[in-house]
This record gives C-alpha cells, sequence and structure tokens, in this order.
C-alpha cells in the first residue's frame, strides 16, 4: 500500500471507528468485537507504517467517550487508561522483550501477572477512612461520570471497607452469564428489544439516571488495580490484589503470578480453555507487569500504560445438528421460531436452543430442519446460528414453514404487509392473557381503577382469572385474599369493576386490543355502528371506505370478529352485564365537521386529551402531523417543530384564546 492509498484507507477508517466507538460507549454495539479489533488493528498499521498520517484526534491516540447529561462531571485523579490490544503470541513476545529491557536497564525483577480481561465497564470508586465517597465511569479516561448512587446499588460494592484507609480503586462492572440469559429471557417474553450482549446491558444498567432501574438490575465488580492509596504502599500489582481481598472487595478471581513468558503463554491458553466454565463473560487475558516500581520507570502513552497488553481471543463458532424449529408465542402474539439445537459449549455455556427471530431470518440463510449449522455467540453472550454447513446435507433435511395457527391456541396467525413477525390474533390466547388483562383494563379503555398490573399478575398466578371476562366473577374474598388487611381495597376494586360495565362502546372496543385500533379508531368506528353486534357484521369492504380506518386496519378488525374465541368473549361480557352500544353521541354538534386539528405545545386550562375530547365532540378530528390536509394548528406554550411546520405550509394557527372563543361562539 503506497502513501496516497493509506491516506485514503485511513480516511475512511477514523470515522469509521469513531462511530463504532461512540456506539459502544453509548451501550449500543453495532459490530461485533472482532470486527471492531480488526479494523482498530488496520488503522495502526497504517499509521505505524505512515507516521505522518497520525492526526490529534485519530481512534488510535484517543480512549473513552462522551459524558453522559445527566451525569455531573468527575476528573480521575490517576487516568483509567485503555490497553494495549494483541492477537498472537509473538506479539506477546515483543512484548516481554521490551520489557526485558527495561528490567536490565532499571535493575528491577521482572514478572508478570496475567488476569482475565472482564467485558464490562471500567469504573473507579474512591473510599475515604474506609467509607465510600464516590463512584465513577472511566468516560474518556480523564473526565468520568458521577454514578455513586447507582453503583452504591450493586450489592458486591462494600459500603465500608474492613480497615479504615483511604484509597481509590478501579474494577469492572458487569453482568453474570446466567443472569444476563434470564434477563434476557424475560425480554424475549415481554417482547422488549433483547440486550445485545452483557455488556452493553452493565454499561446502560450502570449509567441509568434512575437508580431504581440500577438496583433492579443484577449488576456485579470485580475490583483489578488499586489507583491511589495514600495511607498505604505496595512492592507489587499481585500483593495490592491480595490487600484488595483483606479489605472487602470482590476482586477479580482469575489472577495468575507468572516468573517467564513461557509461564505466560501457558496462562492464557489455560485462561482460554477456562473460558467456557466462567460464570462471566471475558474478551481476553491481561498480560501486566508485576512490579509496581519498573511500572513508574517504563511509564505510559497517552492512551495506554507500557507495562500491560491484553491479548485477545478470536471469536469461537461450533457445529452442532439442528434437531427443530418450534414456535414460541410472547405476550403480545408475536410467534417466534426457535432452533432446537444438539446441545453444544460455545463461549462458556451450553447451549441447546436459540431464537431464529423470523421467517425472512430463516430464509435468507436457509435453515432446514436436520441440518449442520454454525453457533456463534454475538458479543460472547447470544447464541445464534451464523450459517448452515451445506456439504453435510444428505437429503433428509426439511424446510421450515411459519403456522397459520397459532400453536397455543389454536386462533389465526398472520403476517402483515411490511411486517416481518407472525403474530396470533386469538384474544384468549394463554400466552397474551397478561398484556390483554393490562391493555383492558387500563385508562384508555375501560379504566378500572385498583386493577394494576402487580394486582393482574397475582391474580393470573392464583388462577382466579385466565382472561378478560373473568374479571367480572371476581369475589370479595378472591381480591382481599391478595393484600393484607385488604377488605377496604377489595371493596373498592369491586365497585371500579362494576363502574367499568357501564362504559362507552368505543372504551370497550379499545380494550379488546383490535390490532392498529386504539381509542381514535375506536371513537371513529362508534360513528357508524352504534352497537357492539353491528360492528361484528360490518363487512371489510364497508368498514374500508371509512375515513381513519383504510384496508389494513379493515382487514385487522373483520379478521378479529371473525375468531371463535372473540365472539365467545364477548358473550361472555355480555352476560357479566357490560354494556355494548354507544351510551351518548360524541358530537355534540357539527361546529367542526370537517376540520383537522393539529395539537402543539403546552395548553393553560386543557390538557392534551381534554381539547382533543371537546375537538371530536363537535364534528372534528385531531392528527398528530402537519399537513397540507390539517385545518388548524392549536400552538400553546413551548410549540415545537408542528408550529414551524404550519407556518411553512401556510396553515391556521389559533392560539388557546382563539380555540376558546370557536367553542363558544
Amino acid at each position: 500500500m503506497d502513501l496516497e492509498q493509506a491516506k485514503k484507507r485511513a480516511e475512511e477508517l477514523r470515522p469509521l471507528l469513531k462511530y463504532y466507538t461512540q456506539k459502544y460507549f453509548d451501550d449500543e454495539q453495532v459490530v461485533s468485537d472482532y470486527e471492531y479489533d480488526m479494523l482498530m488493528k488496520e488503522l495502526k498499521q497504517i499509521e505505524k507504517e505512515y507516521p505522518e498520517l497520525i492526526t490529534e484526534d485519530s481512534p488510535t491516540q484517543r480512549v473513552g467517550a462522551s459524558i453522559k447529561k445527566g451525569f455531573e462531571k468527575v476528573t480521575h485523579e490517576v487516568p483509567l487508561q485503555s490497553l494495549q490490544d494483541v492477537f498472537t503470541f509473538e506479539e506477546v513476545e515483543e512484548f516481554d522483550e521490551r520489557m526485558k529491557e527495561a528490567s536490565i536497564k532499571y535493575n528491577r525483577p521482572l514478572e508478570y501477572v496475567v488476569e482475565t480481561k472482564i467485558d464490562g465497564l471500567s469504573s473507579a470508586i474512591e473510599y475515604v477512612n474506609g467509607k465510600l465517597l464516590r463512584g465513577a465511569t472511566r468516560g474518556n479516561g480523564t473526565v468520568g461520570e458521577d454514578v455513586t448512587q447507582n453503583i452504591s446499588t450493586i450489592k458486591t460494592v462494600p459500603k465500608t471497607l474492613k480497615e479504615p484507609i483511604s484509597i481509590t480503586v478501579r474494577g469492572e462492572v458487569f453482568i453474570g452469564k446466567e443472569d444476563f440469559e434470564k434477563m434476557n429471557e424475560d425480554r424475549l417474553l415481554e417482547e422488549q428489544e433483547q440486550f445485545a450482549n452483557a455488556r452493553n446491558a452493565a454499561a446502560g444498567s450502570l449509567r441509568q439516571l434512575d437508580s431504581k432501574i440500577t438496583a433492579s438490575r443484577p449488576l456485579n465488580i470485580f475490583i483489578f488495580n488499586v489507583q491511589k492509596s495514600p495511607d498505604i504502599t505496595f512492592e507489587t500489582h499481585y500483593e495490592s490484589l491480595l490487600y484488595l481481598e483483606k479489605l472487602g472487595f470482590n476482586v477479580n478471581p482469575v489472577k495468575i503470578l507468572c516468573k517467564n513468558m513461557e509461564e505466560v503463554r501457558n496462562a492464557i491458553e489455560e485462561i482460554g480453555k477456562m473460558r467456557d466454565n466462567l460464570d462471566f463473560g471475558i474478551d481476553g487475558a491481561v498480560v501486566k507487569v508485576n512490579d509496581l516500581e519498573l511500572r513508574e520507570k517504563v511509564g505510559t502513552t497517552f492512551k495506554t500504560p507500557r507495562w500491560a497488553v491484553a491479548y485477545k481471543y478470536p471469536p469461537e463458532k461450533k457445529e452442532t445438528l439442528l434437531k427443530d424449529i418450534v414456535c414460541q408465542v410472547g405476550r403480545t402474539g408475536a410467534i417466534t421460531p426457535m432452533a432446537i439445537l444438539e446441545p453444544v459449549h460455545v463461549a462458556g455455556s451450553k447451549i441447546s436452543k436459540t431464537t431464529l427471530h423470523n421467517e425472512d431470518y430463516i430464509k435468507q440463510h436457509d435453515i432446514r430442519i436436520g441440518d449442520t449449522v454454525l453457533i456463534q455467540k454475538a458479543g460472547d453472550v447470544i447464541p445464534e446460528v451464523v450459517g448452515v454447513v451445506k456439504s453435510k446435507r444428505n437429503g433428509t433435511q426439511e424446510k421450515f414453514s411459519m403456522p397459520t395457527v397459532c400453536p397455543v391456541c389454536g386462533a389465526e396467525a398472520i403476517r402483515e404487509e411490511g411486517e416481518a413477525v407472525v403474530r396470533c390474533i386469538g384474544i384468549e390466547c394463554p400466552a397474551k392473557q397478561y398484556r390483554n388483562i393490562i391493555h383492558f383494563a387500563s385508562k384508555d379503555a375501560m379504566n378500572i381503577d385498583g386493577l394494576g398490573e402487580a394486582i393482574i399478575e397475582e391474580l393470573i398466578e392464583r388462577k382466579l382469572i385466565s382472561n378478560i371476562a373473568d374479571i367480572y366473577k371476581l369475589t370479595f374474598e378472591d381480591i382481599a385474599s391478595l393484600k393484607k388487611n385488604g377488605k377496604k381495597f377489595a371493596q373498592n376494586l369491586l365497585n371500579a369493576i362494576e363502574e367499568s360495565k357501564n362504559r362507552d362502546l368505543y372504551c370497550l372496543i379499545n380494550s379488546l386490543g383490535i390490532r392498529h385500533v386504539g381509542v381514535k379508531g375506536a371513537k371513529t368506528l362508534t360513528k357508524y355502528y352504534k352497537t357492539m353486534d353491528k360492528l361484528i357484521e360490518a363487512p371489510y369492504e364497508e368498514l374500508r371506505m371509512i375515513d381513519d380506518i383504510g384496508e389494513i386496519t379493515a382487514r385487522s378488525i373483520t379478521e378479529f370478529f371473525k375468531q371463535e374465541q372473540t365472539l365467545d368473549l364477548i358473550e361472555k361480557l355480555k352476560q357479566a352485564g357490560v354494556n355494548m352500544k354507544v351510551l351518548k353521541e360524541q358530537a355534540e354538534s357539527e361546529k367542526f365537521a370537517g376540520k383537522t386539528f393539529v395539537l402543539t405545545g403546552s395548553l393553560e386550562n386543557y390538557t392534551r386529551d381534554e381539547a382533543s375530547q371537546i375537538i371530536e365532540n363537535l364534528g372534528g378530528k385531531t392528527s398528530s402531523s402537519v399537513s397540507k390536509k390539517t385545518s388548524y394548528v392549536l400552538a400553546g406554550e413551548d410549540a415545537g417543530s408542528k408550529l414551524k411546520k404550519a407556518q411553512d405550509l401556510g396553515v391556521t394557527i389559533i392560539s388557546e384564546e382563539e380555540f376558546v372563543a370557536m367553542i363558544n361562539s
């Protein structure tokens, strides 16, 4: 590569690596560690060959990321540097040669300590007279974030040391493998986005502005260095680690004292072998000079200490048999294909199943039942099928098709246009009941005060309810048994349940959770269908012609009401005495008929919901976005971008006073 080519490639790599680095420190990993390391290695090699290409802001010259808004800045008295990465034993031996020269020059003994490189978020913790004073993230190495409140929620961070000394230590905050897998299993059931890896989960958890969220996450920490110790001195790093254990710190458990490079190599290989059995994630092995005076003599660069390197292991892939593909139904009805595997050990844990994401992923990778597949852990944590060994196919492999009925309840399963997910539309599907009941009882639906998530979960666990209609069968004794001295609570909840029977029809329609039908859609439907029976009988062609309904929503409504489960549930609600008709016409007049309003900013006398209700009661419509079809933009205090767009499009803008005048005219 000549100078011109090197310059061009460096200019491509720098912004790319900066972007990946910022995402990493924002707790979003967009490429694997290995891909990132290879790109960084390439840039370092270019800058080594052509030093004139090194720029001050190059990723090779900087460490860390920006401070998150909401946290106070902390300047580290002793910088928290990163480590120089190496990928071969030859590079470790080159490091050893440099240290041997320094050892001879300064007449100091040469030993090494080899430790696991924990995959987490580096932090410094300061103690004064044995009491926890402050915790901070590494940040850019010089300035970090004050996360004292969050770090104090970690059970393995001592609040008081066993000796009343002042000391600053450095550690790695992480989430253990089993804890992480349990977190992601729970998120999968909740149909929340899974964490890409344990490092991101740990970093994101520690950097929460709400310490209650941090406390709810299974964070742990290993301490691996003394940053500052005015009350005590040490001769070696290994000695300091033993003292940290004595003080009550949770010290990195893998620390191997090595007298020469042969022992270092053996230690790296040993850690590589034990990697599978460790209950925490690692992304390498760290080789450190043990003698602290020699460290001082060797010194550091701006970014890294010269007395340590981090050996990075390549990502591990394993072959195994894909025995079957089964489908799991989440709480919103999303049906996810799961690979059932011949159990295989990959990067520290035994893998017997993993998600295949969706139908498109299976087709894209041409994954078939009976295939030999390649398993890799994304970020060494989340197992995934990354390929198929097609050379091992023998003709017995079977193609997989997503089910057309729900594997849990037998209701129809559909994939809507433009979506990758297949969903169960059965309203009584056991897999969906928790979410369905929460929505049914919510404020915008049947508004059953007191019937919150925790109460619903307990009612389901005790088998007191299994569907929406069962709410109306609850007795005083059922509810009172949920709480100590729960008689008052039981009576209040029973009153709220009884009151909910008299909600208007649009509330009931919204409460059923018909896909694409919210409060606004439910109100639109009740303008045309005054009873539930009329809506059930409404043909698709008629529904699709209604403004604000359209083809996709119309299809969703007709599919929903043709399900036997739906009709069975509505019959149960009728028997319970739940209202099935429009109680009052929504439009008190047609004053705003044909007019569309967009609301922006804060109003003094109305909430957004109240203003929207008034508009709809007077025959108008509300929209969330401004267009040429918008009649009025009602602008309150601190109006945002919608106001500017209205000005650009020439849409009429009215104040709250003008709105009140229009109502009263």
